[in-house]
């Protein structure tokens, strides 16, 4: 398996960044729809065993929580072990991890396993990993790339949510964990056979390019090297504004909307398939949005539209709430315009983060970014949970996610576009070119 099916040049003549991009699409597909499933499963739980949605959140928030977490490290763990086994790897945890919560009958159990090992799994196949792949593969359309690999975790809500919502209603939660671990475990053998680590393994520079790339250092510390990018970062004032909009945005999407959207559509007499239908729709929506941000942070200013995404979130969500006294309609509006900007914010991230760290630290810098999105989205999933569970309702979760949202613009204009000379960088994995 050490020839590639395709190369750019012969037949086909097809770069072969485009195909690692496609399995990296899917990859991330399928991580997002694991990612998802806990939202469809906080009713069944709370029915079959009496867990409360406080205590069921514990587990959703160590799960996000984890999922950002590992994203600094995945990324030097691919750089040390190459991105077809770290990918492999984790495709396999999850894999295991969802299968076995099938036996799970008290929260400590759901805890180890949705929260921990699938937690753990979910971080390999994060937003880093779309990041690690353009910036690897692509010189040229990387924005595009970029977004179109973010986008693909919408599409994961877009191709499972209902699916697993109907077999939930149907056959048990227990089949919908059955249905997402065989789709991992379906994608490791495909995985295996077409990713590669870097052009220049096929002897083919990166899309876009005529030159070589040089090929990476072997035996890099993986600990060390992402401690080295947070030491960095903890010292920069563009690193706090980028990462504390990022906090902003995971605690206003999926630790909030994607995790709590469905039991807030349940307790306004929605139904469980068309609440989860509405995520479908932001998917769909998001899938759109992030991949034409893609195109936009080519061209645009990523500060002012990280501004623009921000402020028309946090104005999305303080209408949420209304939106279920209006009719289906208003909620359905505001899924196509909240879809529209799901996580838009990814690509312009990424770009400052290159711009203000160096294109070689740009998806390391972005994962230490991505863990402050996810203890962002950890604290909500709890958070929000535990508001239901005081309150009886979502309201103040709502609004006041959307007013930190409005907070978040005014942050993103004050990031600065460039790289200081003086500004001290993580180590760089690559040798100087020859």
């Amino acid at each position: 398996m050490s020839a590639p099916p395709t190369t750019s040049t012969g037949m086909s003549r097809i770069h072969y960044a485009w195909i690692v991009a496609g399995i990296t699409f899917v990859v991330l597909l399928v991580g997002a729809g694991v990612r998802a499933t806990p939202g469809i499963m906080i009713v069944p739980l709370e029915r079959e065993f009496g867990w409360s949605t406080a205590t069921i959140s514990v587990a959703i928030a160590v799960n996000i929580f984890l999922y950002g977490m590992i994203g600094p490290f995945a990324v030097a763990i691919i750089e040390r072990f190459g991105l077809r086994r770290s990918v492999c790897a984790a495709l396999l945890v999850l894999a295991v991890g969802t299968a076995s919560t099938v036996w799970m009958s008290a929260p400590w159990q759901m805890l180890l396993l949705w929260g921990i090992v699938v937690g753990s799994g979910s971080g390999m196949v994060a937003n880093v990993l779309g990041a690690t792949v353009a910036n690897r593969w692509f010189s040229r359309h990387r924005g595009l790339v970029l977004g179109l690999l973010t986008a693909s975790s919408a599409t994961g809500q877009l191709v499972f949510l209902p699916m697993l919502a109907s077999l939930a209603v149907g056959q048990g939660w227990r089949a919908v964990s059955l249905a997402v671990a065989a789709a991992a475990l379906a994608l490791a053998p495909l995985a295996l056979l077409l990713l590669r680590d870097r052009p220049s393994d096929l002897g083919l520079p990166r899309y876009g390019e005529e030159q070589l790339q040089p090929r990476a250092i072997g035996g890099v510390n993986p600990a060390k090297r992402a401690l080295l990018g947070l030491a960095t970062g903890l010292r920069s004032k563009d690193f706090w504004l980028l990462a504390g909009t990022f906090f902003v945005c995971g605690a206003s999407t999926n630790g909030l909307v994607g995790t709590h959207l469905i039991p807030a559509c349940i307790d306004h007499g929605i139904p469980e398939v068309t609440a989860a239908g509405l995520l479908a729709l932001m998917g769909l929506c998001d899938l759109v949005g992030t991949t034409a941000s893609g195109w936009l942070t080519d061209r645009f200013d990523s500060r002012k539209l990280l501004a623009w995404y921000y402020a028309l979130r946090g104005l999305s969500l303080i209408f949420l709430p209304y939106s279920f006294d209006v009719s289906f309609y208003g909620l359905s509006l505001f899924a196509v315009f909240y879809g529209l900007d799901w996580i838009a914010t990814v690509p312009p991230t990424v770009n400052l983060a290159g711009r203000v760290f160096g294109e070689e630290n740009a998806a390391l810098m972005f994962g230490w970014i991505a863990a402050a999105h996810q203890i962002g989205a950890a604290g909500a999933a709890w958070l929000a949970g535990l508001v239901r569970t005081n309150s009886g309702d979502y309201f103040a979760a709502f609004v006041s996610a959307g007013l930190l949202c409005l907070v978040a613009a005014l942050m993103a204009l004050f990031v600065r576009t460039e790289r200081a000379d003086a500004e001290p960088v993580a180590a760089d994995p690559y040798p100087a070119a020859a």
